[in-house]
């Protein structure tokens, strides 16, 4: 038990998927997992573990932005011993090609800053996916025949950006899409030698401006989900 997880040792498995709403921990859980339990509801930050095709998972809620993953993410890894890390979430599409209800895996995740920016300190480290995790996330995405892309994202500080000159630079150099966690959970990952993927259903666009009806949401999201368990636990 830790100050923002209430599981018990034992509780978490070695992979953890990482939606930042608690919600959709709860629904991913539910809709995917066998005897899925809840093993942590500290401060509504839900988390449940169950198995999906025999294989013990976690689904743990990390709340939005890299701080508040930052927290999570230490604690599954530092007091829980988590080996797979894997964020789903949502994310704005940055390419006139990619599309909404795409699915993006991020190879690279770009940013301004992270919580780990005081560490590197003058570096400008790249965190990057795990390879095995990535082609095997492509492949089952091949498999279901999902429109998936694989590159840069962007992860941003703040959600309400006035900063149309970055999105303009981001656009032109090839950034897929922007969100909001995925560059620190790679951090981390590379700090404890645990292997990370992000995950992402493009929900919006900012170029074309189309959005996903909330609606509609939890049924596009769920693509991302099975290739997010199929990469952790290829046949």
């Amino acid at each position: 038990m830790t100050i923002h997880i209430g599981a018990k040792s034992g509780d978490i498995a070695p992979t953890v998927l990482m939606p930042g709403d608690p919600y959709r921990a709860k629904w991913a859980a539910e809709t995917f997992l066998d005897g899925a339990r809840l093993v942590n509801d500290v401060r509504g930050m839900l988390g449940y573990t169950g198995t999906w095709h025999g294989n013990l998972v976690t689904i743990q809620g990390s709340g939005m932005g890299m701080p508040s993953l930052s927290i999570y993410a230490n604690e599954l890894i530092t007091e829980y011993n988590a080996q797979t890390l894997i964020r789903i979430g949502s994310c704005g599409g940055m390419q006139d090609h990619v599309g909404i209800r795409d699915v993006i895996l991020a190879m690279t995740a770009s940013n301004i800053s992270t919580p780990s920016r005081g560490i590197f300190k003058e570096l400008n480290f790249a965190p990057c996916a795990d390879y095995g995790l990535l082609t095997a996330a492509h492949a089952a995405a091949t498999a279901k025949a999902v429109t998936t892309h694989v590159g840069g994202i962007y992860s941003a500080d703040v959600f309400y950006d006035e900063r149309p000159d970055l999105n303009e630079l981001m656009v032109r150099h090839g950034i897929l899409g922007v969100e909001m966690e995925a560059a620190e959970l790679y951090n981390l990952a590379h700090r404890h030698k645990r292997k990370a993927l992000a995950v992402l259903t493009v929900s919006d666009h900012l170029i074309t401006k189309e959005a996903l009806p909330a609606q509609d949401r939890e049924s596009s999201f769920g693509d991302m989900v099975e290739i997010a368990l199929a990469a952790a636990f290829p046949a």
